[in-house]
């Protein structure tokens, strides 16, 4: 089994990373409306070449199922028309990341302290305008991270894991406490199951 899931994965066997893939949209949460009623081919590749996609926001999930139709392992599944990622079933393996037109969906070490579910690249102005929560770069995290761990690059906030890792947790996740949108969030307390990634 070990060897099929590397070879899908295109690693080798002993050498697969243990990521796991996650959703870096909050656009359910933040009540995103839709600027159209999109009635194309049912597919996001479809749906964003029309204008970017139905989406207020233009980086937004189009929810389309794009990802779960890629997925080998039946890992991802569709709930209100947005991604479900089951960390029990999926092996990292890449297919729902390059499936995804928005590139909304990031592998992530399974041992991630902290991450933002978000992937905007417009200001905070019109951030404001059509998300609640959704990232409006203001930096605050990027002071507040001890360990330098924390960037903006390509105007998307970017996490250093094995620098924010190898700080611990002394800094008591302070990125986490000064996001003002509270989209800066401890990654492990996502899981339903966390107490094996607790003890990791």
């Amino acid at each position: 089994m070990a060897a099929a899931v590397a070879e899908i994965a295109g690693k080798t066997v002993g050498g697969v990373e243990n990521v796991v893939a996650q959703i870096r949209c909050s656009r359910i949460e933040g009540q995103v409306k839709q600027k159209y009623s999109y009635l194309g081919f049912d597919t996001c590749a479809g749906a964003s070449i029309a204008f970017g996609g139905p989406q207020d926001c233009a980086y937004a999930c189009i929810g389309l199922g794009d990802c779960a139709a890629s997925c080998p392992f039946g890992a991802i599944t569709m709930e209100q028309q947005f991604p479900v990622v089951d960390v029990e079933k999926c092996v990292g393996c890449g297919s729902c990341v390059r499936a995804c037109p928005k590139k909304v969906i990031e592998l992530m070490p399974l041992k991630a302290r902290v991450w933002v579910p978000c992937s905007t690249k417009d200001p905070g102005k019109t951030v404001r305008n059509i998300c609640k929560v959704g990232c409006i770069t203001c930096k605050m995290c990027v002071k507040a991270c001890p360990a330098g761990a924390v960037s903006i690059e390509n105007d998307v906030v970017h996490i250093d894991h094995d620098k924010c890792l190898a700080y611990g947790p002394d800094c008591q996740e302070a990125c986490v406490a000064k996001c003002p949108r509270n989209i800066f969030r401890p990654f492990r307390k996502e899981f339903k199951k966390a107490g094996e990634l607790e003890a990791a």
